[in-house]
């Protein structure tokens, strides 16, 4: 075997184990008992011991040197692996330990304290993870922004400031399309209950439509929504509320997009560097396409409707205009996974500037809950009313996940830059779209960006689809148009 072989065998082994961690932590989130948290960090702990072990083994470094690579895949595989060990190599072992350690923990009693509405309870753990990641950044950075070296680890070779030139151009026309909008009537939403069974149901039959494979993958239930897994192993989590279905169907279209693209890449890939989405921005493109541009389209909400009557019966809209309407209604609201499209990268970039606060040391944890409530009022218009619809509503820093939030928005602007392309290659996208078949659509993605996986860096993927540098043009040309036309600007 050459070197090329030798460092591949030892890369899928470790995917596989990297794999196997990703299951403990879906298990975490939806069915572990609570009493088992404990374990579960050393669990944790143990197998980010042995995945830290591999990734910086010096074998690697002598197969790097002596693999070659004569296929552009080849090369991208060796790209990666590169660039996955001269960051771990940056990082102690026991740090890398101690961070898996206690983020697993922080994660349940961040769900308590989110329960219980109580901040003190979860500030002298998420203190502790807040050190690590700084400890970790400033290995990374080497001297560097300590917060470019975090950014790293969800979207490859961008950096702060370029994402926040893009939220700069953004924020404007944002703050006065909202302005706008909010001035005018809002429209009538659902009203009413809604079986939990029932919406279950109609969400699977969803997640089939925009083509998860079931026999591939589940859904199940967790507080925060999310997808896990790649290949042939790729769950989805959704959550339900009585009186507000829309929170599940779009939680789980949006998952689902997540979940697409992880199914979606070419077999081939399975296991190695290549076999999982490029990043988190492009991930969250697929899944904000999926949920906004596909899902939430006059045409898609006119057949959503229809499956709608026929599970619950007159829930309070007239008729397939009123819905769509009400499925994109602009209202106030404290949490970001329920923001309407106008609102929703606001919330974004609020996260954005705190958790580089954070970071960097100009903001202190335990001032974290002032901060957040203070930028939320200045940008909302509105108080905060309790924890859990602030700064307890998301459990990514818990989890350390400090350098995540801002993909989200650069999401929406890939998505925004993939849609025109799509509109231009799908003509008859909404005809489509009304008889509830997004295969065309869904099946563009694929063939133009799924497939692909980590084969290329994710602005590249970006602009050899829609032919343009990433930018927020198309976007916000978007909102502007629809929500224009919804609202009578």
């Amino acid at each position: 075997m050459t070197a090329f072989d030798d460092l591949m065998a030892f890369q899928r082994e470790t995917s596989a184990l990297a794999q196997i961690a990703g299951r403990l932590g879906w298990d975490q989130e939806t069915v572990m008992p609570r009493g088992a948290a404990n374990q579960r960090a050393e669990e944790m702990a143990a197998i980010e011991a042995v995945l830290h072990a591999r990734r910086s083994d010096p074998r690697v470094a002598e197969w790097l040197e002596n693999a070659h690579a004569d296929t552009e895949v080849g090369q991208a595989q060796l790209r990666e692996i590169r660039r996955t060990y001269e960051r771990t190599v940056k990082v102690p072992a026991d740090l890398a330990t101690a961070i898996a350690r206690v983020t697993s923990a922080a994660q349940g009693k961040w769900a308590r304290a989110r329960a219980d509405e109580d901040v003190a309870a979860f500030l002298p753990v998420l203190e502790e993870v807040v050190a690590l990641r700084r400890e970790e950044g400033a290995a990374l950075a080497q001297g560097g922004d300590v917060y470019d070296a975090l950014v790293e680890d969800y979207e490859p070779y961008t950096t702060a400031a370029q994402i926040g030139a893009i939220f700069d151009a953004m924020r404007p026309r944002l703050v006065a399309l909202r302005a706008a909008v909010l001035d005018r009537p809002s429209p009538a939403g659902v009203t009413g209950t809604f079986d939990e069974a029932a919406q279950m149901k109609l969400t699977q039959k969803l997640a089939v439509t925009f083509g998860y494979d079931l026999n591939r993958g589940r859904v199940d239930k967790a507080v925060h929504p999310f997808s896990s897994g790649s290949g042939d192993d790729v769950r989805i989590t959704t959550r339900t509320s009585e009186t507000d279905p829309f929170n599940c169907f779009y939680s789980t279209i949006h998952e689902v997009g997540h979940a697409c693209y992880e199914q979606g890449i070419d077999p081939a890939y399975a296991l190695t560097p290549l076999g999982e989405g490029v990043s988190m921005g492009v991930h969250e493109s697929q899944s904000r396409i999926y949920e906004n541009q596909l899902g939430r389209s006059r045409a898609f909400t006119g057949w959503l409707f229809r499956q709608m009557t026929d599970t619950f019966g007159d829930f309070g809209i007239a008729d397939e205009d009123a819905f769509y309407a009400a499925v994109n209604r602009v209202h106030n609201g404290y949490i970001r996974t329920e923001a309407d499209e106008v609102q929703y990268n606001l919330h974004v970039m609020l996260r954005f500037d705190l958790e580089r606060a954070l970071m960097s040391g100009d903001l202190q944890v335990q001032d974290l809950e002032a901060a957040w409530n203070d930028r939320f009022h200045a940008d909302f218009g509105y108080a905060v009313d309790k924890p859990s619809n602030g700064c307890l509503q998301d459990v990514h820093w818990s989890v350390g996940l400090f350098g995540y939030f801002p993909t989200y928005s650069l999401g929406n602007v890939y998505a925004g830059c993939l849609y025109q392309a799509l509109r231009a290659a799908v003509p008859s996208l909404d005809d489509q779209l009304a008889q509830g078949d997004t295969s065309a659509a869904t099946g563009w993605l694929r063939e133009h960006v799924q497939q692909h996986g980590g084969l290329y860096a994710p602005r590249d993927v970006i602009r050899r689809v829609s032919g343009m540098e990433p930018g927020p043009e198309p976007l916000l040309a978007y909102l502007e148009d629809k929500f224009g036309t919804l609202y009578g600007l």
